[in-house]
């Protein structure tokens, strides 16, 4: 028996979002190609636990993760701290695995660059944000992605257009999400008893981590003008704050009890059975009001038969095609929200027709074998050319 290759993944959140429901693909695709992943997470979670079920083998250690709210003299030495403990886990884990490469999964995990650089392996960048400012960060950021990855991995030409312009050295290979789509698309009984939803009305689903950039008080916005003149419709939040950002799920919470919108508007907070909770859906939205890359949840609405409306933030420009399975509309125009979404409730069979259009452009464009042949040559090719 062979010596084991072992890779290390290092993992910002142990929370079961979009990037991490990513990851948990990748980490398939590797161990399928007869690699042993060693995934390193800031924190215990929903994602941890599903990877190691999974037979994965999962360390918890603080990765010093670098957000905007730590962009201060105090963040940042803060950060120093976090990174610098860090480095000191891989160096003690190495001695254990002797990695050959290193995968790091967004651009808020910035340990691995320079540790794999320090150790001479191959790193793999896996970014799936577009990150507008501080000016310093990015310019960091950029710098260490011409330092340590020949061929980033971008999840939209949205990603791509972005870091293309601020990168000397990397060239960003886009490759799109994909998903296993099987659950998206089984029938459930009664979905919307199951969530204690109301069988009687229309429902308007967004689901997203609650944070500045998703959007959950332009959609709010948007529910309260619908609501005033269609009071059929019935509005659902899914998710739960960003640690750091609980006020503005406060902030939610006051805006439905303010607006006496108790009885319309559902915030379940965070859920698994994101399959059923699109099943009980019939329109889903995804409001971002900041760039966003490539949204997996889009990608799963589309698969669960449901129409798009998506602002125009970046990887959902690529995905929803308007007037076809869904609508595009300008970041915080709530006129333009109503009036896509008032097109939709007044029409059951584009619902419909949109809903199918959506489905049948994820399976073929955003199917699961897609995504792993490409990802497998990516990783090839950064093994053998290092």
């Amino acid at each position: 028996m062979g010596k084991r290759r072992n890779v290390l993944f290092l993992q910002s959140s142990s929370e079961l979002y979009g990037s991490g429901k990513i990851l948990l693909q990748v980490l398939r695709i590797y161990r399928d190609q007869g690699l042993n992943p060693v995934v390193v997470m800031t924190g215990e979670g929903p994602l941890g636990e599903l990877m190691e079920s999974e037979g994965f083998i999962v360390k918890v250690q603080n990765l010093g993760i670098l957000r905007r709210k730590y962009v201060n003299a105090k963040g940042l030495v803060n950060r120093f701290s976090k990174n610098y403990k860090a480095y000191q886990f891989l160096d003690q884990l190495h001695q254990e695995f002797q990695f050959e490469l290193v995968y790091s999964n967004t651009l808020a995990v910035i340990v691995g660059a320079y540790w794999a650089k320090k150790n001479k392996l191959a790193h793999i960048w896996h970014i799936h944000e577009i990150v507008l400012g501080p000016g310093p960060l990015v310019k960091l950021l950029a710098k260490m992605l011409d330092s340590s990855t020949p061929y980033p991995i971008v999840v939209s030409e949205a990603v791509k257009n972005h870091w293309d312009t601020k990168l000397k050295m990397a060239k960003p290979e886009v490759i799109h999400n994909g998903i296993p789509y099987e659950e998206y698309m089984a029938s459930y009984s009664d979905p919307k008893a199951d969530l204690g939803l109301p069988e009687d009305k229309l429902v308007i689903t967004m689901v997203g981590r609650i944070n500045p950039g998703k959007g959950q008080l332009f959609f709010l916005e948007i529910a309260k003008r619908i609501l005033q003149t269609y009071p059929q419709c019935h509005f659902v939040l899914v998710g739960d704050p960003f640690p750091g950002y609980e006020s503005i799920q406060e902030e939610i919470k006051s805006v439905i009890r303010d607006n006496g919108l108790q009885e319309s508007v559902s915030d379940l907070g965070f859920r698994k059975d994101i399959p059923e909770v699109l099943a009980a859906t019939d329109i889903f939205m995804l409001p971002s009001i900041l760039p966003d890359s490539f949204p997996t949840v889009i990608l799963e609405a589309m698969a669960s038969a449901k129409p798009v409306i998506a602002t125009q933030s970046g990887g959902a420009e690529e995905m929803v095609e308007p007037g076809k399975s869904g609508f595009l509309i300008p970041i915080g125009d709530v006129e333009k929200g109503v009036e896509a979404l008032k097109t939709l409730i007044l029409d059951k069979e584009k619902i419909k027709s949109f809903g199918e259009a959506g489905r049948s452009k994820v399976l073929i464009e955003y199917n699961l074998n897609t995504f792993k042949e490409k990802m497998q040559k990516h990783l090839w090719r950064h093994l053998n050319e290092n």
